[in-house]
């Protein structure tokens, strides 16, 4: 298992992210379609840069390669130059191609994954500039995207709160979210462990007593999703991707803090549950469906979730003490339908000059000698398949929200667990 995800990591995912480094401009190409039509002019999502940043970042920690430093460097200076506000502080939404500000909103989601990213950074460049910028975030986050109950959503330019359009989904308006208080937990966790800032860590506490009071529904065994400002669920949704998600980054969380082990009795019981009930219900033998609204299951069987179904199988394996052998047993089966499925092994894509929209047309090698030049190498994953493992065509390779964190943090997972 090891040696097939460092080979995959090595010669498909790191190349191909390489090959959309934009070196004129700054930071990384934002969008590549499925046919591998590249468009050097689409907007940069700035949690798509966060997210490369964190993954050159923790690649080199891993795999201590230089080149990767450079990848993650140039990452951050596009993040430090272009993507965080230098009047009211914060991270954008998004970016122009040319590194102008395209979507202004400040969004506590994006606010995390940009500490997440910039606490990589600092371990693996030793440049305290990245731990600064992160504790900055953090006090941000703690001072405007945060009241009395819980952790805000969007807000403005100037922090002022606005609608939270771009994490709610599902015929609902959230005003808050189970995905933003995850990965602002996710971000603590990664900020305390690198800097162990005591304050870090009493959010983390407080974080962890909000998601098992509020979030963690104990009767369904499953995390509630979309909230009104009180957090009362707004809508009968089970996601699975995000419960097995959760089940191994709240025992990492755990596992960082709790150097007393008086969370462990009380957090670790919910996680097996989490992770017992998602086996049960949406993992089918080699895959894991997306979710349950309403009664009505989506089966796509989208990247993302199949990467967190890998790490959260081997954790609750790991975390049984290697007896509970079916966790083994279907994170390998999971491992087997991606690599069969999930991962893009279409070759022979070259890109020649730009049309006049940006867009870089992708071609096959019965072009002309000389006339066009390579520029996307290794590879990445589909976006969707079917569960018999079909692409779902029409949906991008690279995209603000498609990008190196979930498959990328697969394989360094399970490298850094079993090698």
């Amino acid at each position: 298992m090891v040696d097939r995800i460092r080979q995959h990591l090595t010669h498909d995912i790191i190349p191909f992210w390489k090959s959309l480094r934009d070196d004129e401009y700054g930071g990384y190409y934002g969008f590549l379609d499925y046919d591998h039509n590249l468009d050097r002019k689409a907007v940069k999502g700035c949690i798509l840069n966060s997210r490369i940043l964190w993954f050159f970042s923790s690649a080199y920690t891993l795999l201590k390669d230089e080149s990767l430093l450079d990848e993650a460097r140039h990452a951050y200076e596009f993040m430090t130059e272009h993507c965080i506000d230098k009047t009211y502080g914060g991270i954008y939404w998004s970016m122009t191609y040319e590194g102008d500000v395209f979507d202004a909103t400040k969004h506590t989601y994006n606010q995390a994954f940009a500490i997440y990213a910039l606490s990589a950074y600092f371990e693996a460049s030793r440049d305290v500039r990245a731990l600064d910028l992160a504790e900055e975030l953090f006090s941000l986050i703690e001072t405007k995207c945060k009241d009395k109950i819980g952790y805000k959503e969007a807000s403005n330019e100037k922090f002022i709160e606005a609608k939270n359009d771009k994490l709610s989904e599902n015929g609902v308006m959230a005003d808050r979210t189970m995905n933003t208080l995850l990965h602002v937990l996710e971000a603590y966790t990664e900020l305390y462990r690198v800097g162990r800032d005591i304050k870090v860590k009493k959010c983390l506490e407080d974080i962890l007593s909000l998601w098992s009071e509020k979030i963690y529904n104990p009767e369904l065994k499953r995390q509630e999703v979309f909230f009104d400002n009180n957090y009362r669920s707004l809508i009968d949704l089970h996601s699975y991707g995000h419960d097995i998600e959760t089940s191994w980054l709240i025992d990492r969380a755990v596992e960082v803090i709790d150097e007393d082990h008086k969370l462990c009795d009380r957090i670790q019981p919910i996680t097996k549950a989490l992770c017992d009930k998602i086996y049960e219900v949406a993992f089918d033998g080699h895959s894991l469906a997306y979710e349950n609204d309403r009664g009505k299951v989506n089966t796509g069987r989208v990247w993302w979730v199949q990467a967190e179904t890998v790490v959260g199988f081997i954790n609750a394996y790991q975390k049984s003490g290697e007896l509970d052998t079916k966790y083994l047993d279907a994170a390998k089966k999971c491992l087997d339908f991606i690599f069969d499925h999930i991962v893009d092994r279409r070759t022979g894509f070259i890109t020649g000059d730009s049309d006049t929209d940006g867009s870089l047309t992708g071609t096959n090698h019965n072009a002309g000698a000389g006339e066009m030049h390579s520029i996307i190498k290794g590879t990445e994953w589909y976006y969707e398949v079917t569960q018999d493992g079909d692409p779902v065509k029409n949906l991008p390779i690279v995209e603000p929200w498609k990008c190196p964190y979930h498959n990328g943090r697969m394989c360094i997972e399970i490298i850094r667990r079993m090698q």
